[in-house]
């Protein structure tokens, strides 16, 4: 890792370089200070950051404490703890004010140890502690026996591996980090200085052995000289043999404990990765290397963020229930998805399908040029098309689809509660463009939905409770609202159809607002969708324009989705800038909306020379075994289902339970038409329906203008199972239901 800011100290004198803020190769600061005891810190108590000289942070006779916070599980999350390092020891305490260390102590606080907040992480804490109580130790690390390396993905996060467990540490500030990974490589070189040039004393000094009263003994005994000459040699010979097996196996320990110090790192990313040893590359690094802060013992040459989370989802301790965290929050990359749906899930009483039911009747193929050919001269709009060219998903349900990754806003959430505006920023743009990756080889229409069809999705492994309408015919408009873990996000959609011949362009209109609990507000529209090869060749769909990312603060982001050319080698390319109020910017971010983003600070490209120091923010989800011919994601495949208990909480207006959808899904395709045409010819009376007053049930526009709003009261009806004003619209049809449905709803 390169230091690519200067720490805060307790007695600052800097010696570095001018570092410009566009460089993309900075030199390491250097910085020197002088020992910080408890004596020298601030009037306030704080004492921000240290750093030492190299010689300083050789000696390993100082002693280091600060707070850190510590991972515990997943129902606690992370957990202030008091650290101590003393002796190449780490221990560890719940917070409390460290009576224990006096003026006279040689120790080096790290970040803030202030009493004021001591005493707010103290009150965060069980209502059972007592101040009064003496300190307890919690655990305790031998560093001789241990290896640490810091984290790729997070800036704050570092790791201590034993024999037994992995301790996952955060620092509140970046530096402190830097702080702490040089404390621990200080104690951990003193212990190689003293392999080298201390050697152990049965090594090194022989063990004497004195005869003298055992002769006088014999002799007084009135023992020959001769037999006792011939005694102590055979003493000298058995203490000779067993000299030489103590020294051999203070060798064998010696090496053991090495052996075992460099293997640990390894063993422990190799089986919390769960991939084939063979398939990373590891590189050993010294410690050494102390301005530079490389003080990982193992590297790999792909991507830590998978193998974190695996460490992460091991880390857990049994502790007292009674104490509570003073940040009620899981870190960024708890944020995955993978790790938070594994754990979340078992809180589900079902298990989700994997794939759609196997289809009843063989399906017959159809070609849309002759579909064209057969209607010349025909009013399109009177003209059902078959259920082949759909996807046994509605448009409402797709809304939700844009959702599958809502584990980005979560960790957005997090990362500006701890005050990092850039890292929410990233991830709300990352969002953004992770909707588009499920339309990649999708060539099927999703079902467009009738006057007042809803559709609800409640996910508590994601955390996630999502609703949509279809709230105008003409033009058509489909309203959302989605709330999660300290986030809402909602939004309206239309389209604007434009043919040109062999290619459609599809122009989203309507703005996605997005609002986290503290009251940041982001806001976008999607970007332009074109499906080309309509009349011959392979059909492919391609999403290009600006998509720019607005905010109620100082930051906003613009991203260009770049326009698939016949010569483009690779396609899918996105590339932008996070940027503040006067163009300056601060992070580029690339990558391919079906794939994965990336991002770096400050202003780059995404060439290969600027992608070194490049951060994973998305990275797409593995397709699922099963495909069929509408290339459904794993997520999109569970969208139509109906799990058990589901049928009966739904109202009669719920995608679910549309039955040319449903009819498809099952691969009855005959039943499936024959309901469409029978639905196609209800729906062609919605304009009359709206034109006669209809208003939406659950979604309300405050100005001409404006979006829709979800107005409230649906998931209330929902737990009374009180739907005798939801009308059903999937039923047959009458004229009277327009009259009687422009009335009350």
């Amino acid at each position: 890792m390169r230091v690519k800011e200067m720490y805060p100290l307790c007695c600052v004198s800097l010696e570095s370089s001018a570092i410009g803020d566009n460089s993309p190769e900075p030199e390491p600061a250097t910085a020197l200070s002088r020992s910080c005891s408890v004596a020298d810190m601030r009037s306030d108590g704080n004492a921000v950051g240290w750093a030492s000289s190299g010689s300083d942070s050789g000696s390993g006779s100082s002693s280091f404490a600060g707070v850190l916070y510590k991972w515990t599980n997943y129902g606690k999350g992370w957990r202030s703890r008091w650290f101590v390092l003393r002796n190449g020891v780490v221990s560890y305490s719940k917070i409390l004010r460290p009576e224990n260390l006096t003026s006279g102590d040689d120790v080096r606080f790290i970040g803030d140890v202030s009493s004021g907040r001591l005493k707010r992480l103290n009150s965060c804490g069980s209502r059972r502690n007592n101040n009064n109580k003496p300190q307890k130790t919690v655990g305790v690390v031998h560093l001789k026996i241990s290896s640490f390396r810091e984290s790729r993905s997070d800036s704050r996060r570092f790791y201590i591996f034993t024999a037994t467990k992995t301790l996952h540490l955060r620092t509140s500030l970046k530096e402190e980090r830097v702080a702490w990974i040089e404390a621990l490589a200080s104690a951990r070189n003193l212990f190689s200085l003293r392999r080298i040039n201390d050697k152990s004393p049965i090594i090194q000094y022989d063990i004497s052995l004195s005869t003298e009263r055992l002769k006088q003994r014999l002799l007084d005994e009135g023992t020959s000289e001769v037999l006792i000459k011939d005694c102590e040699q055979i003493m000298l010979s058995e203490f000779s043999e067993i000299q030489g097996q103590v020294r051999l196996l203070c060798e064998q320990r010696s090496n053991l404990l090495d052996t075992l110090r460099q293997l640990e790192a390894a063993n422990i990313e190799n089986e919390a990765s769960g991939v084939p040893e063979g398939e990373y590359q590891l590189t050993q690094h010294e410690f050494s290397n102390i301005q530079r802060a490389k003080y990982s013992e193992w590297s790999t040459t792909e991507s830590s963020d998978d193998v974190e989370k695996q460490e992460l989802e091991d880390a857990s301790e049994d502790e007292e229930t009674y104490f509570f965290d003073t940040k009620d929050h899981f870190n960024g990359v708890i944020n995955q998805s993978d790790v938070m749906d594994e754990i979340n899930s078992k809180k589900l009483q079902f298990e989700r399908r994997k794939k759609l039911p196997d289809p009843i009747e063989k399906e017959k193929g159809v070609s849309l040029w002759s579909m064209i050919k057969d209607n010349v001269g025909k009013d399109l709009t009177r003209v059902c098309l078959p259920v082949y060219f759909n996807e046994p998903i509605s448009s409402l349900q797709k809304c939700f689809e844009d959702l599958e990754y809502s584990y980005l806003l979560d960790r957005a959430y997090q990362h500006g509660k701890e005050g990092n505006s850039l890292q929410r920023l990233l991830n709300v743009a990352a969002f953004a463009v992770s909707g588009y990756a499920s339309s990649e080889g999708r060539h099927c229409k999703p079902f467009n939905p009738l006057l007042g069809e809803t559709y609800e999705a409640e996910y508590p492994e994601k955390g996630v409770r999502f609703f949509s309408e279809k709230v105008s015919h003409h033009p058509t408009l489909i309203a959302c609202h989605c709330e999660g873990k300290g986030w809402k996000f909602w939004g309206d959609s239309n389209i604007r159809t434009k043919f040109w011949g062999r290619s459609i362009q599809l122009d989203p209109v309507g703005v996605l607002t997005l609002e986290f609990d503290d009251g940041e507000i982001f806001q976008w529209s999607k970007v332009t969708t074109s499906i080309y090869n309509l009349i011959l060749g392979k059909v492919y769909c391609d999403h290009h324009g600006l998509m720019h990312i607005r905010g109620n603060r100082e930051l906003s982001c613009k991203l260009r989705f770049k326009e698939q050319s016949i010569l483009e080698r690779t396609p899918h390319q996105v590339h932008g800038f996070v940027e503040d109020e006067h163009g300056k910017k601060h992070a580029t971010i690339f990558g391919k909306w079906d794939d994965s983003m990336y991002y770096i600070n400050g202003e780059g490209t995404s060439k290969a020379k600027d992608m070194v120091d490049e951060n994973l923010l998305w990275k797409r989800t593995m397709p699922p075994v099963n495909l069929t011919r509408y290339n459904l994601t794993s997520f999109a495949i569970t969208l139509n289902e109906i799990t058990p208990g589901l049928k009966e909480k739904l109202p009669p207006t719920d995608s679910r339970l549309r039955p040319d959808q449903r009819h498809l899904e099952n691969g009855e395709y005959d039943m499936a038409n024959s309901e469409k045409l029978r639905l196609e010819t209800r729906q062609r009376m919605s304009r009359k329906l709206q034109e006669s007053g209809w208003k939406p049930r659950w979604f309300e526009k405050h100005s001409e203008n404006g979006t829709y709003k979800y107005t409230g009261g649906y998931w209330e009806k929902r737990e009374e199972q009180n739907w005798e004003d939801c009308p059903d619209i999937f039923g047959e049809f009458s004229e009277d239901i327009v009259n009687t449905s422009a009335v009350g709803t």
